[in-house]
């Protein structure tokens, strides 16, 4: 029998969704600004502050968060962490390269070039991206989420509501606008593919 999806739920999930991919341009502008020494540029292809991607990769292994209490033990080691870092280094590596196709579809390109990282494919995926999203995932699962999470549900419904109307509102505006007059794809992707291999 399917569980009932409450209203709390759905603004949790929109706003799990914000958040993440709030922190995933956080931390592509820093990888700009402190490993490419190329300064601030306003990655993905919206405007606004957020890359969907990393929203939509975090609603899928935020799934994981009930098992970080479970145990599996092999001898005297609990070898749970290791599975749920191993589980979100596929799916996220899965996710950034079937986005990569869908971006190559849509708009011509996508905006990260990992041509000359050690074992990469195509420039879309590499062991060191996905090293680094595995460690991601962790910090979100064990750190950030239970913190997140213990919030959104000590805030008033009303203010849920508040946020969520916010938020909507203003990515549908964004992707208007972005229909218009563009976005920031060409100038990011260019600035992208300038960055040197590390």
């Amino acid at each position: 029998m399917l569980k009932r999806i409450t209203e709390k739920q759905i603004y949790h999930t929109i706003l799990y969704f914000v958040f993440y991919a709030f922190v995933g341009w956080i931390y592509e502008v820093s990888l700009c600004i402190f490993e490419a020494k190329i300064g601030f540029v306003n990655r993905g292809f919206l405007w606004l502050p957020i890359l969907p991607v990393y929203g939509f990769g975090s609603l899928l292994f935020i799934q994981l968060y009930r098992l970080r209490k479970k145990k599996l033990p092999v001898g005297s080691f609990d070898m749970m962490p290791v599975v749920i870092f191993l589980i979100i280094l596929v799916s996220t590596t899965v996710v950034e390269l079937i986005t990569s196709y869908i971006l190559e579809a849509a708009i011509g390109g996508w905006l990260w070039d990992y041509t000359g990282y050690f074992m990469n494919f195509e420039g879309r995926i590499s062991l060191k991206t996905s090293l680094r999203f595995g460690l991601g995932g962790m910090a979100i699962i064990y750190i950030l989420h239970p913190l997140l999470r213990r919030a959104l549900y000590s805030a008033p419904i009303k203010v849920l509501r508040l946020l969520c109307i916010i938020f909507l509102t203003a990515v549908g505006i964004d992707l208007c606008f972005r229909v218009k007059y563009g976005s920031n794809f060409k100038q990011a992707s260019a600035i992208t593919y300038s960055i040197p291999s590390c």
